[in-house]
């Protein structure tokens, strides 16, 4: 087996990967699968901490558009909750296969979740956990995709791994337009430039600024999260 090109990742899943295309909710099929890649990926002596996503269940740009009754903060929150949702749902899919997991909120919910502590984070890594990161950062107006980026940055990840329904990036939206070309490979300044929809804004930005590589890939393709940790060549990789 071949060793791991990195030490510690991070893996962003958004919720709608947790439905079959086209739907909402959970579907625990969908969950599994991933759950089972991820642990296949870790089995190589990775070190995986997920930021997870809660568009399967609702999204908060659904309560502010023409609605003035839920404060668009509000409806951020409520975003952040979906994702601890999700991330209970992935944490028994991992344990159901074994694995062990830590499931940490920025929001507190000592209930459900631990509190996200950085050195609490690490050490669970070292200990070869696999630590689920919910609730993004714990502060409105963020995405998943820049709460991502920062846990990376904050954890020493060698690099974010964004996981999609399709390849990579492409030059337009290969699911409308068949002509659409893959990029393999694009610098930071291309992705700002273009408007390229690999990450938000802000995500981009602060790889930018730490040099953080980014990956896109397909983890409906069966194996490709092994593959994506080996460094195999798959899908559009971000650098400088």
């Amino acid at each position: 087996m071949s060793e791991p090109k990195y030490k510690r990742l991070i893996l962003k899943l958004s919720g709608e990967s947790f439905a079959p295309p086209g739907e909402r909710g959970i579907n625990m099929a969908e969950v599994v699968h991933i759950a089972r890649q991820t642990i296949k990926a870790k089995e190589q002596g990775v070190q995986i901490a997920i930021v997870i996503g809660g568009g399967n269940i609702l999204r908060g740009a659904q309560f502010t558009a023409g609605n003035s009754t839920i404060h668009e903060a509000t409806a951020h929150y409520m975003g952040m909750l979906a994702t601890v949702i999700n991330g209970l749902a992935l944490q028994d899919a991992l344990e159901s296969l074994g694995a062990p997991t830590r499931l940490m909120s920025a929001i507190k919910m000592d209930g459900v979740a631990e509190p996200f502590i950085r050195r609490r984070a690490k050490r669970h890594l070292e200990k070869g956990r696999i630590v689920i990161l919910a609730a993004g950062t714990g502060a409105p107006f963020v995405t998943t995709d820049t709460a991502a980026a920062q846990k990376a940055l904050e954890l020493d990840a060698d690099i974010l791994m964004k996981a999609t329904r399709v390849d990579g990036v492409y030059t337009a939206d290969p699911e409308k337009d068949p002509n659409a070309q893959l990029y393999h490979e694009l610098t930071y300044t291309q992705v700002q430039e273009q408007g390229l929809r690999v990450m938000d804004p802000t995500a981009i930005a602060h790889c930018m600024e730490h040099k953080l590589p980014i990956l896109v890939f397909n983890y409906r393709t069966e194996g490709n999260i092994e593959r994506a940790v080996r460094g195999e060549t798959l899908g559009t990789r971000v650098g400088c």
